[in-house]
């Protein structure tokens, strides 16, 4: 039996193609959300089903055809066409795309759209907040448990309020809205289950190259210890970052393995905490050099200062004030799969954590001895660094 898949873009009947309204006229039954049934009702036996096993099963007991399944949208955007395609495969599917609500917005707002970063929070979950915080430009699809003003107001608790977002609702109907102001501002507004988002973010995360390894000189420093350029670039690789994870990073120091880890996990967060004021100052101020807005400076001591931390999914431990054991015990009681890697300078740390980390899943410990060169004269001689010991390891869920 014949079945059109029919793109009926926004809703309204003046988005459909012609194609689309032709396959329209030769089907006498059609199936879709009852939003887009609306305008057909008089005219055809409308048969309201969203799910695609829903559809199938009701076609395969269909005797005559053809019959026109309406989608929102194009059919290969975020479309249950591609579910369709599987469950209809005995039949001869003719797929008619449609105008997207990416395309018709970007034309309201007069924009391009080939360099938008592309995500739907509608009907799942999606971390939109931490694409926007890593694109120029970021296009969501919103509704069910994350609604527009949902996303703004994360944005604006991530302090990218300043983040220009436009949103569009009823998109093609009558009482169609398009507002456009920071994101600080559309947090206090309410918008439509069914709405779309572009977000325009001037200063996103960006990476300056590949892998981890800055130049300690990059990094503003005074007299706050700092976590050597080889020793970090360890220690990092030892994390194992994916790009959403929420890192803590304590005793941060200067941040520059916080910055590090922000650069590395653009669509996650990134809490450094630090207890000493000259450092705390020196962390804003290197976050702002490499624009990491996904770095949260936590003045205070830990454990206390830990408490009320998102759970964390990696953390690195670069100062822990003797307070080791009870660090670890709330890692793993906020989340008892966490990856950790902690570093040591003296024999009394080496001891503890050795004492500490050896029932975890996958323990090691590495000790580092790099030397540098530095020139005298016309001569380079060999300088010694520190030996430092990188212990890791995972909890046991």
């Amino acid at each position: 039996m014949k079945v059109y898949l029919i793109g009926v873009g926004m809703g309204a009947p003046e988005t459909m193609t012609v194609w689309a309204l032709e396959a329209v006229k030769e089907c006498s039954t059609l199936v879709g959300a009852p939003r887009l049934l609306e305008p057909f009702q008089e005219s055809h036996t409308c048969v309201p089903l969203i799910a695609g096993s829903d559809i199938a099963e009701y076609i395969e007991k269909q005797q005559e055809g053809p019959i026109g399944v309406l989608l929102s949208g194009d059919t290969g955007f975020y479309s249950g066409a591609k579910k369709l395609w599987t469950l209809l495969g005995n039949h001869e599917v003719i797929t008619i795309p449609g105008i997207s609500s990416l395309s018709y917005f970007c034309a309201k707002l007069h924009t391009s759209w080939q360099d938008v970063k592309i995500v739907s929070a509608h009907g799942r979950s999606h971390n939109v907040v931490g694409e926007i915080q890593r694109n120029s430009r970021t296009f969501a699809l919103t509704g069910g448990a994350t609604k527009a003003e949902d996303i703004c107001k994360e944005l604006t608790r991530r302090g990218l309020g300043g983040v220009t977002a436009s949103v569009g609702e009823r998109l093609s109907y009558p009482d169609e809205r398009v507002v456009t102001g920071t994101a600080a501002e559309l947090a206090e507004q309410s918008f439509a289950d069914l709405s779309v988002l572009l977000a325009e973010n001037p200063d996103p995360v960006v990476r300056p190259f590949n892998s981890p390894g800055l130049p300690d000189g990059a990094f503003l420093r005074g007299d706050v210890p700092m976590t050597k350029e080889e020793v970090r670039t360890l220690a990092i690789s030892k994390l194992r970052l994916e790009e959403h994870h929420v890192v803590w990073d304590v005793g941060a120091g200067t941040g520059s393995v916080s910055v590090e880890c922000a650069l590395a996990c653009p669509a996650g967060q990134v809490y450094a905490v630090e207890k000493k004021e000259e450092a705390v100052a020196l962390l804003a101020e290197n976050k702002a050099r490499f624009h990491t807005g996904n770095l949260v400076v936590v003045p205070g001591t830990a454990p206390a200062a830990l408490e009320d931390l998102p759970a964390p999914d990696r953390v690195f431990l670069g100062g822990t004030s003797g307070e080791l054991e009870e660090i670890l015990n709330l890692i793993f009681r906020k989340n008892p799969a966490a990856r950790v890697v902690c570093t040591a300078v003296t024999l009394e740390t080496v001891a503890e954590a050795a004492r500490l980390f050896a029932p975890l899943e996958g323990a090691d410990m590495v000790q580092v001895a790099a030397t540098r060169t530095r020139q005298a004269g016309r001569y380079h001689l060999m300088d010694a660094q520190n030996p430092v010991w990188i212990f890791s390891g995972e909890g046991r869920p």
